[in-house]
């Protein structure tokens, strides 16, 4: 009778789910026909009667998705339409296009045109509001670039010694993927990589530099150059990469640049919430070398979006940076 008894008391310790289903979910726990002891059966042993588990009846793939098609299909069609319909309401109640009396013309465009050039010296509106108006929200943008790349590095990157955690399968395709790519590398591809990469990035360089006083700047001038190391990237191999492109690389440049970045812009808020002269001139309009902080504001904006296009690319390919 003790050993029913205790035998009785670890299998009842055996049931660990919960009654609430969503919690049951988060903590993977097994469904009440799948767990070794249910609440009925436990009252059951307890009263000392016999449990039968009703059986239910066993559902088919088939039945599972002609049960969903059934509600599915009519709902899609349903949301559809209504998007659909918001969609034409919209159109039907926008403003036609030149005209003067739409929210959009404000006393703050007006301020970006009229004022723009003497407040940020740059004859880029577009850079002057973005990198002097508006530079605290592009500091969070880029802020938000960093850290999408340090999140898929967390996930995606390789251990020290060269392999990914737990996962055993993808490092051998990566391997495999990689002596391919070296024994069979593309004659084509390499030459013209060569040829189309130094121009691809030093025109990415000129549209960062010219940011302030043409169309341009930072996010367009950063892909570009990302777009050059990525063609590197194909054409030579990742090995070829790192040697002046690596992890200590990245981390250097994205850090100093997003730091100096907040570091100028720290001393711009705070004399401009004293109503203190900066003393930075603004240089002569049009000029490579004016606009105050905006030239080295675009310079870090570009580092930031080419390290994070590069990053991406090494991270979902091979692994690694």
């Amino acid at each position: 009778m003790s050993e029913k008894h205790e035998s009785h008391e670890t299998s009842e310790t055996e049931y660990k789910g919960s009654k609430n289903p969503f919690v049951a979910w988060v903590n993977a726990d097994p469904t009440p026909e799948e767990a070794p002891w249910t609440e009925e059966k436990l009252e059951a042993l307890r009263a000392g009667e016999t449990y039968v588990r009703e059986e239910k009846p066993v559902i088919t793939e088939e039945e599972r998705a002609r049960r969903f098609n059934k509600v599915y299909k009519p709902l899609a069609v349903v949301l559809c339409c209504a998007f659909i319909a918001l969609l034409v309401f919209v159109c039907l109640y926008t403003p036609p296009f030149g005209a003067t009396d739409v929210p959009t013309n404000n006393e703050v465009s007006f301020k970006y045109i009229e004022d723009g050039l003497a407040d940020t010296g740059a004859t880029n509106v577009v850079a002057g509001m973005i990198l002097d108006y508006r530079a605290f929200d592009t500091l969070g943008e880029s802020s938000v670039l960093f850290t999408a790349v340090m999140s898929v590095m967390i996930l995606l990157r390789k251990d020290r010694d060269g392999s990914l955690v737990n996962d055993p399968a993808e490092d051998a395709a990566l391997a495999k993927e990689e002596k391919i790519s070296v024994q069979h590398r593309d004659v084509i591809l390499r030459t013209m990589a060569g040829i189309i990469s130094p121009f691809v990035i030093l025109f990415g360089i000129y549209v960062v530099l010219n940011g302030h006083i043409s169309p341009g700047g930072g996010f367009s001038g950063g892909a570009i150059i990302g777009a050059g190391l990525i063609l590197i990237s194909q054409g030579f191999g990742s090995a070829k990469t790192k040697k002046f492109f690596n992890f200590k690389v990245f981390t250097i440049i994205t850090s100093c640049s997003l730091l100096s970045y907040a570091a100028l812009k720290c001393y711009s808020f705070y004399t401009g919430s004293h109503h203190i002269e900066t003393g930075i001139p603004h240089g002569i309009p049009g000029a490579i070398l004016s606009s105050g902080f905006i030239l080295p504001l675009n310079i870090f904006v570009g580092l930031i979006v080419a390290c994070t296009m590069f990053g991406f690319y090494s991270l979902f390919t091979k692994g690694e940076i």
